[in-house]
Formats: structure tokens, C-alpha cells, sequence
């Protein structure tokens, strides 16, 4: 193994970030680039609604990280924009090697309220974005896998899925945000499945950092105050660096697995398997037996109605 793969060097791998032109992304994107990887920064450079396009968001961006960086301006959050973006890694630099799906919008409202319009556009974006660029991406993939690019054993095929402790844990307001990032969890499970034959890993990130979505918090009381004045300590170079760390060769085993990056602080996420059952040999459940048994059995592991502001109410290392 060579001292270039040891110190954690990307060279030769190509990357696609999407969400890259700003936040959590763009310290993705720029980490990569500083280890050699060529990055194709994705991002339309719309508001956190999804509103507003400004391709110079990602141009800007793509320039600062130098020659080994190029813009896509486009969305996303539809199949062909996310086949215009493989294409542009694929023309622009031959090849594709990390896919990082990290492009979110946030429409927060409680569910009677909320507009359907909005649950939609959201669900497009940050789910159906994701598999967009995965649908396309991985047939890029397997091929080099076939071709064995990078060497024998094939180890250059990466995908990094960004979801949120909101997905895990749920928050007031964010169906459609915590319904999508819930759904990047089933989606890496499957993809993991589908491409472990060849090769390419599949591993989910829930990130704690400062972003424009927690910059704009209007804390409702104490608890979100705090919870804020925590966010804005975290640097996403963290985040950055987890990314990093699943894309060296040495992380080949890992896949199908959830992570948080919290500061200095990484976990590593259960994820959910039954914790315990009724059964009965003698006859169907009715409902009158599930009343009568169900307590005994099931009412000390119901899990809480907590969210993911409460359970990480702790101070972070940063």
C-alpha cells in the first residue's frame, strides 16, 4: 500500500457532490479535493426553500478549489438533470468514482398545515434527487468495477448518502424533511445490497454542523436556544473528513451502515431490528388477548416520542 493511499490521498477518483456549493457540502467537496480527488461541485444555488437559482454559487465554488473542480448548475431533483451530472464527471474527467448525495431543502410546517405542494418538492429534492444520481451513477460504476479501475481488487466505488438525526429521531414541523431523510436510510440499506457484488459501498451520514439551516433557527424556547448555540460551534470539516475516511481503500469493508459526525465525536447508529415479540401457538390474536398480553411484553421498549434536539442535548467536543 502506498504512502499516498496511507495519508489518506484520493488521487485519480473522481467525485460528484451534490449540495456542494455551500455548508456541510462544499466542505465535502473541498476535502476531497485537497486529497487529490477531481470533484464535480453540483448545485442549482438556490435558498434553503429551494427557491432563487444562482449558478454562481457552484461556478464560485468549482474556481476556488482550482483546476481539479467543476461546476453543475443544474437540479438535481429530477432523472435528468442527475444523467446530465454524471455525464458532466464522466466527460470532464473521465470516470466516476464517489457519489456523495447531499443536496436538501427544508419547508417545515406541522402536518395539518403544511402544503402538500411543499411536501413534494421536498421528497423530490432530497430523496428522489438522491436516487436519481444513484440510478445513474452506478451503472458508471460497475463498469469501472469490471475494468477493475484503480487496480485488482476494485475499490474506488463510493457512495455517501447525507440524512439527518430529524430522519432518526423526528422533530416538530419536519414531515416532509424527516420523511425523506428516513427514506436516504432505506435507500442506502438496498443500495448497499444491490452493489456489494460490485464492490462499491453505500454508507449513510447523519452530520451535527453550523449550516445555513441551523444559522436560521428562531429558537421557540431554552431548550432550542441551546440547542443552536451547540450547532454553530461545528465546523463541517468534520463532516468532511468522515466522508474521507469511508472513501479510502481501508473502508472497503464498511457498507449499508449509519454514522453522525458530531464535532470531534463519530457514532455509529443501530439500526432498527425487533426488540421483542408475542407469540402464540394455540390460536389466532384477537384483539382482547393483544390488550391482555401486549403490556407485559412490549410496554417497557416502546421507544420515546424524543427528538433529536432533546437526545444530543449534551455539550459536543469541537
Amino acid at each position: 500500500m502506498s504512502a499516498e493511499t496511507q495519508d489518506g490521498r484520493l488521487d485519480g477518483r473522481v467525485a460528484l457532490v451534490s449540495g456542494a456549493g455551500r455548508g456541510i457540502g462544499r466542505a465535502i467537496a473541498e476535502a476531497l479535493a485537497a486529497r487529490g480527488a477531481q470533484v464535480v461541485v453540483a448545485d442549482n444555488g438556490g435558498d434553503v426553500g429551494g427557491h432563487d437559482a444562482d449558478p454562481s454559487v457552484a461556478e464560485a465554488a468549482a474556481s476556488e478549489m482550482g483546476d481539479n473542480a467543476v461546476a453543475f448548475t443544474n437540479s438535481i431533483a429530477n432523472a435528468e438533470g442527475a444523467r446530465a451530472a454524471v455525464a458532466c464527471a464522466t466527460d470532464t474527467f473521465g470516470g466516476l468514482d464517489i457519489l456523495v448525495n447531499n443536496a436538501a431543502i427544508l419547508r417545515d410546517g406541522f402536518i395539518f398545515k403544511s402544503d402538500p405542494d411543499d411536501f413534494r418538492e421536498v421528497i423530490e429534492t432530497n430523496l428522489c434527487g438522491a436516487w436519481y444520481l444513484a440510478n445513474a451513477a452506478t451503472p458508471v460504476m460497475r463498469e469501472q468495477a469490471k475494468a477493475e479501475r484503480g487496480g485488482a481488487p476494485y475499490d474506488w466505488g463510493r457512495i455517501v448518502n447525507i440524512t439527518s438525526s430529524a430522519g432518526l429521531y423526528g422533530n416538530f414541523g419536519q414531515s416532509a424533511y424527516a420523511s425523506a431523510k428516513s427514506g436516504m436510510i432505506g435507500l442506502t440499506r438496498v443500495a448497499a445490497m444491490d452493489l456489494g457484488r460490485a464492490g462499491i459501498t453505500v454508507n449513510a451520514i447523519a452530520p451535527f454542523a453550523a449550516t445555513r439551516v441551523t444559522d436560521m433557527i428562531v429558537p421557540a424556547n431554552d431548550e432550542q436556544a441551546t440547542y443552536k448555540e451547540r450547532a454553530l460551534k461545528l465546523s463541517p470539516d468534520h463532516v468532511a473528513t468522515a466522508v474521507a475516511w469511508l472513501c479510502q481503500p481501508q473502508s472497503q469493508s464498511i457498507t449499508g451502515q449509519i454514522f453522525g459526525v458530531r464535532g470531534r465525536e463519530l457514532f455509529l447508529f443501530s439500526q432498527p431490528r425487533p426488540v421483542a415479540m408475542l407469540s402464540r401457538d394455540d390460536a389466532d390474536w384477537d384483539v382482547s388477548a393483544l390488550v391482555a398480553a401486549a403490556p407485559s411484553e412490549f410496554e417497557t421498549q416502546y421507544t420515546d416520542l424524543n427528538t433529536d434536539l432533546e437526545s444530543f442535548n449534551t455539550d459536543p467536543k469541537v
